[in-house]
């Protein structure tokens, strides 16, 4: 593990957020309901999205639910890029059934929603009045986080991405209140995930172990979360992706998430997400494929800012570093990043990428896209200056 002095944070205190309790392993799942009483809920609010229910995920919870005597509400309309709609929605029937709780259902985007809820339900007001970092000021109700897929981590941590529908920009919201207080990644619930969100949920948790890796916030504890799930990533993406029922591969990728999302929830991220939240706001694309398809421009860029790390990220990936320069061993990264993209299906680019969802990505967006980007909290964190022009560079290359 690298142990440069810059990701020692010599003199300065850090924090570090996780939720009090998590489960992972397979039937984990069937603990919903003891662990939401233990909190102190009984009728939760269970949000989560159509193509968990098509899937007969929801089903399967619900029948635990049902098991154990627990009454529950549903809100099953959250939508790929949760909106604030969407937010406001649960939280109307949150209030109507009278809930005392929460249970998020799904990948990052059922997380997200049910987060806004909690916000809503604790502090009162509009979503919007919570987008930067810890403004409230009031806890959440009890809330159990189940996740469905191995990317976003959101199941484990204080952040709420909600598109603000009237500026067509995604809320960044970091708030240590909204990590949940029970995290539960059960493999059985993956096991039906497509191979082509396989991929972009596991290039959405290499973006976040990357990016946190070489965070100006990054600490020892971070690095060593980081470092293991790049190299759970490169042991085990490629397999799930291959054959969705390869149990081994599944739960690799359940800590390999968690442990990304360890990583980023505490040293945070940088432009790959800033940049890749703008496209999700503006196009309405799936944040995993965006942050891949980013996530190599970026790193050449930011690679003058520790050579030392970026070869690090090279060997972790699988590339052989040894008896090459650190520039050139950390050229590897990049080129061990484009090779597991093209392995698992990404698209090769941004008009690809719009294509291939019926989009169309404009250059002449791109002013917009770059503004927006600037403004966005994750940015701060990112290890090298980034200029607007150096912002809409990286756009267009990626196109």
């Amino acid at each position: 593990m690298s142990t440069d002095l810059k990701s020692m944070h010599m003199g300065q205190i850090t924090s570090f957020f996780i939720p009090n309790v998590t489960l992972v392993g397979e039937g984990c799942s069937k603990e919903i309901p003891s662990r939401l009483k233990n909190i102190g809920g009984a009728k939760p609010l269970v949000v989560t999205d159509q193509g968990i229910v098509n899937a007969g995920i929801l089903k399967l919870i619900t029948d635990v639910l049902d098991a154990a005597k627990m009454k529950y509400a549903i809100y099953d309309k959250t939508v790929p890029n949760p909106t604030d709609k969407n937010v406001g929605e649960a939280f109307e029937v949150y209030k109507k059934e009278k809930c005392d709780s929460i249970i998020t259902l799904g990948g990052g985007s059922s997380h997200d929603c049910g987060k806004g809820v909690g916000f809503l339900a604790g502090n009162g007001g509009k979503i919007h009045d919570y987008e930067g970092v810890d403004k409230s000021s009031k806890p959440f109700p009890p809330y159990v986080a189940v996740n469905t897929t191995a990317g976003t981590a959101s199941e484990m941590t204080r952040f709420c991405i909600i598109t603000d529908t009237s500026r067509k920009v995604k809320m960044a919201i970091v708030d240590w209140r909204c990590t949940p207080s029970v995290a539960i990644d059960d493999p059985v619930l993956m096991m039906g995930m497509p191979p082509a969100l396989t991929a972009a949920t596991g290039m959405d948790a290499l973006t976040h172990a990357v990016e946190a890796y070489v965070s100006t916030a990054a600490t020892p504890m971070t690095d060593a979360c980081a470092e293991k799930a790049m190299e759970f990533i490169n042991r085990y993406l490629r397999r799930a992706v291959a054959n969705g029922r390869d149990k081994e591969a599944r739960e690799g990728m359940c800590y390999a998430q968690y442990l990304a999302g360890m990583a980023f929830n505490n040293a945070s991220l940088g432009h790959v997400h800033a940049m890749a939240h703008q496209l999700g706001g503006f196009y309405d694309l799936p944040h995993g494929e965006c942050n891949a398809i980013l996530l190599p421009h970026v790193c050449e860029y930011n690679r003058i800012s520790s050579r030392r790390r970026f070869g690090r990220i090279a060997q972790l990936l699988g590339e052989l570093t040894q008896g090459v320069s650190a520039d050139e061993a950390s050229r590897k990264a990049i080129t061990a990043i484009n090779i597991l993209s093209k392995d698992v299906g990404i698209p090769d680019g941004l008009i690809a990428l719009g294509k291939k969802y019926g989009k169309e990505v404009r250059e002449a967006d791109i002013p917009t896209m770059t503004a927006n980007a600037q403004k966005d909290a994750c940015g701060l964190t990112n290890p090298r200056a980034m200029t607007d022009a150096a912002v809409a560079a990286i756009y267009k290359a990626a196109l």
